[in-house]
């Protein structure tokens, strides 16, 4: 069974370590070592995050002389930011009749408190 892109991408994107190695590279170009230096973790293992980032279209491995640099490739990023655009404004209508009731209750609750002021 295959995966779409999509799938892949938020696969890739629900671990903390590699949304962190995503941040790190959006700054710019850096080797495995410097992305593995700020987790508690070995190098396999940051190795195989950045297998996952690689394999989802997240970031591309270059090589130039004995360095070997990682970057970022934010296309799928912005696919996910286009399937979730899709859905705004759905939740702004939601968000805009909820606060639309809030105001309601608010404004009927400052009526009957005015009606019916409490006693001390």
């Amino acid at each position: 069974m295959s995966t779409d892109a999509l799938s892949t991408t938020f696969a890739a994107l629900a671990d903390p370590t590699r949304r962190a190695i995503l941040a790190r590279l959006a700054v710019g170009e850096c080797t495995v070592s410097e992305l593995a230096a700020p987790f508690a973790m070995s190098l396999p293992a940051v190795s195989k995050h950045l297998r996952v980032l690689e394999h989802a279209g997240l970031i591309a491995k270059g090589r130039q002389a004995q360095w070997r640099p990682c970057r970022l490739q934010a296309e799928p990023i912005k696919d996910v930011a286009d399937w979730t655009d899709r859905y705004r404004d759905i939740w702004e209508g939601r968000l805009d009749r909820l606060g639309s009731y809030l105001n309601e209750l608010t404004n009927d609750k400052e009526k009957s408190d005015a009606r019916h002021p409490r006693r001390k």
